[in-house]
């Protein structure tokens, strides 16, 4: 079968646990799409990179990772915090190597792109707590979602377990190699990691730590592996015997392409076109702190606001004070004509295609609407359904 987007429907694996019990083990949310395969998995024989033995050994690592117990896996990851702090001085200056090659005007990387691609001290300290705070998480394996007596003597269960490999693309974000490496660890995974080219170095220092932690701990160092080439990716969609989940971040056409590629399930995520909707009954000065937030803290983030809607009634008070907080953060404004009318030059004119683009840097785009029902008929729309908000 093909197996495309997920669409928040459980894959079920039915077992017969002894004469008179039903478990239904649930590894993740898979929708199902009938399709018959025929694109044959890759041998190693055909395999022309590393790539086919590093998915042979992820799948054997993951398997006996998912047996350890909680406690062994937040030692690994305890392991790997540590080594990830000891590896500051590697990483970033593997990463600065990476940031000056992306800053040269051939390299053709956009400025939103090299913001994400920048990462050490204070950003790299945040992600290592990050791996720690996974610790006190509850363990997300072999928990009974369903306990339930079906007929007299007949119990059905239903348990989570991991999916086993997964395949990752992301894009030049160096803290997305530490976040997935991690969580896969905690939720008993193995993973293969894809990076931006524009972030291999930073990357390969990442990862190269984080194998070093995993070498004192009982999880094996590959149980994770990362792949730089595009063509190391096309094989790891072919590895249906040894990846059981793709999760491709990037664009429509990326994921659209990734799904059309592989046999493989895919859970696809592109675009993070966010809404935050002023509403006639908001606390402007919050709904201004919001707004601020959700569009500087971090620009290039996918969950970075890119439409402020605003009621009409709260306009004359929210858009002047947003407009003069814009302009001293240094975001650019471009509005519908009610705005425009409202803020005069400081707002350019917004056209039918901003409201369906993730700018991804300091520009907004703002659409005044009469009612709560009109601001959801537009994010329903134009929206991704990553993030909104209403103030």
């Amino acid at each position: 079968y093909r197996q495309g987007i997920v669409r928040n429907l459980p894959s079920v694996l039915l077992n017969i646990m002894g004469p008179r019990i039903l478990a239904m083990r649930t590894s993740s949310v898979l929708g199902l799409v009938a399709r018959p395969v025929t694109r044959p998995a890759l041998s190693r024989a055909n395999s022309t990179s590393g790539v086919w033995e590093a998915a042979r050994k992820a799948r054997e690592s993951a398997r006996k990772l998912a047996a350890l117990p909680n406690e062994d896996r937040n030692d690994a990851l305890e392991r790997v915090a540590a080594a990830l702090s000891n590896a500051q001085k590697d990483i970033e200056a593997a990463n600065k190597l990476d940031c000056e090659a992306a800053a040269k005007p051939e390299a053709g990387v956009a400025g939103p792109l090299q913001a994400r691609l920048k990462f050490g001290g204070a950003k790299l300290m945040d992600t290592i707590t990050g791996v720690r705070d996974l610790k006190g998480l509850k363990d997300p394996i072999n928990e009974i979602q369903i306990h339930k007596e079906i007929a007299k003597g007949l119990v059905m269960k239903r348990v989570t377990v991991p999916l086993g490999v997964l395949g990752i693309i992301f894009e030049a974000r160096p803290d997305a190699a530490i976040q997935i490496a991690s969580l896969g660890i905690k939720s008993g995974n193995g993973v293969l990691l894809k990076c931006g080219r524009e972030a291999i170095k930073s990357c390969t220092a990442i990862v190269g730590a984080i194998k070093e932690g995993l070498a004192g701990s009982k999880v094996s160092p590959d149980v994770i592996a990362l792949l730089t080439s595009r063509e190391e990716t096309a094989e790891m969609l072919k590895m249906k015997d040894f990846v059981d989940l793709i999760i491709p971040r990037g664009s429509n056409e990326f994921v659209q392409h990734v799904m059309k590629n592989t046999d493989i399930a895919v859970l696809g995520h592109a675009d993070g076109i966010c809404h935050v909707f002023v509403d006639k009954a908001a606390d402007i000065d919050l709904a201004v702190e919001v707004c601020t937030d959700s569009k500087i803290q971090y620009p290039s983030a996918c969950n970075s606001v890119e439409t402020i809607l605003v009621h009409a009634e709260a306009a004359a008070a929210f858009l002047p004070a947003w407009a003069a907080r814009a302009a001293k953060e240094g975001v650019e404004l471009k509005g519908c004509p009610a705005t425009m009318k409202m803020l005069g030059s400081s707002c350019a004119a917004a056209t039918e295609e901003d409201w369906s683009t993730e700018y991804c840097d300091k520009i907004v785009s703002i659409k005044m609407v009469a009612s709560l029902e009109e601001a959801m008929a537009h994010i329903n729309k134009y929206g991704s359904r990553h993030t909104d908000c209403i103030v």
